[in-house]
């Protein structure tokens, strides 16, 4: 059957809903220039089952739930549900991690640094720079044959396993609701102030993500992968769906009279430029050495792909190490222990780009 997502007009639509969307769910409770984050709502997520302790950002976010369930609805209807693992585990996981800390360190995603530049932070176009050119050193590395290997297929059991622990949080968040305002309810933690604390009606962003899921797996949207096909083959049609999304958001923040331009006093962000370029360079970097970007990891996840799912367990360890050992950024300043992350993830990415080059 003819794939319409799969079409430039699909992924125009598949651009302009994640665009509507995050805007929606900002509108709806979410933070300011973040109606979505892959990064940033796993560092939540990580908060909310305890694996950190800043209390300004623990809550179980439903939309990276949704992704990897719509993702995996899509896949099973299309019978593309195709477990397979094998392609160098450890080294996604150690990349998975980079992406974790480098990210907090500009404070967000790929997908939140176009948010941000739609609302008018300037600081966000620094990052955009820093991405991209992440992205153009990694291609530089394929044209060289840089490969992780191959992934073998596994059974389809294995690859259930992660949309069951995605559904296994969800359950939890539905199962233990907060309580008397407290932080912890004796299962998972809540967020009383701070971004951890904004947040959309469960079902609403549980409902728009899961959307997301369905329609990105079919498209095959990813923010890295817009780049790096500009870079390698001079084709536009994954970045058409990134420009959308830039384009509907830019637009309804102007609307709604929330576009305010400069560097200065933006929604959680800082106007450190150099650690907003290194951060998202690499970012950039690691995205392209995985194969894409964290959204893309998430929907790829959801189509039975072990190794996708162990880079995400490595997204839940980095952002997790940010916030414990000083990495993360605040939105006065970057963290104590910032740029020793941002410059040791961006070494670790160049040892593992030059050791996995297969020459013919």
């Amino acid at each position: 059957m003819y794939n319409f997502f799969s079409s430039s007009k699909g992924i125009i639509l598949t651009g302009l809903f994640i665009g509507i969307g995050a805007f929606l769910l900002q509108f709806l409770g979410n933070p300011a220039n973040m109606g979505i984050c892959v990064v940033c709502f796993t560092r939540d997520t990580t908060g909310g089952i305890g694996l950190h302790r800043a209390e300004i950002v623990q809550y179980i976010r439903p939309e990276i739930i949704g992704f990897v369930l719509g993702s995996f609805a899509a896949a099973l209807a299309a019978k593309e549900f195709q477990p397979q693992s094998g392609s160098s585990p450890v080294i996604r996981f150690v990349l998975g991690i980079i992406t974790g800390t480098s990210a907090l360190v500009f404070l967000g995603c790929p997908w939140r640094m176009v948010l941000r530049i739609a609302g008018g932070d300037l600081n966000a176009v620094v990052g955009l720079f820093g991405f991209a050119f992440g992205i153009f050193i990694g291609t530089r590395f394929f044209k060289h044959g840089y490969t992780l290997g191959k992934s073998m297929p596994i059974s389809k059991k294995a690859g259930y396993v992660f949309p069951l622990l995605m559904l296994g949080l969800l359950l939890l968040l539905i199962f233990s609701p907060e309580k008397d305002g407290s932080v912890y309810n004796g299962l998972i933690y809540y967020s009383q102030k701070g971004p951890g604390s904004m947040h959309a009606p469960l079902l609403i962003s549980l409902g728009i993500a899961f959307i997301v899921g369905i329609i990105a797996q079919r498209s095959r949207f990813c923010t890295m992968g817009a780049f790096r096909d500009i870079f390698l083959f001079k084709e536009t049609h994954l970045f058409s769906g990134l420009f959308a999304l830039f384009l509907a958001v830019f637009i309804l923040n102007v609307i709604a009279g929330k576009f305010s331009l400069g560097f200065e006093n933006q929604p959680i962000a800082h106007t450190d430029h150099v650690w907003n370029f290194l951060s998202m360079l690499t970012v950039g970097f690691a995205a392209a050495l995985a194969g894409g970007c964290p959204g893309r990891q998430f929907f790829s996840s959801g189509e039975g792909n072990n190794d996708s799912a162990t880079y995400i367990i490595g997204l839940f360890v980095g952002t997790a190490f940010a916030h414990n050992f000083g990495i993360a950024s605040s939105a006065a300043q970057i963290g104590p222990h910032s740029i020793f992350a941002v410059l040791f993830g961006l070494f670790i990415c160049f040892a593992i780009a030059f050791t996995h080059i297969k020459k013919n």
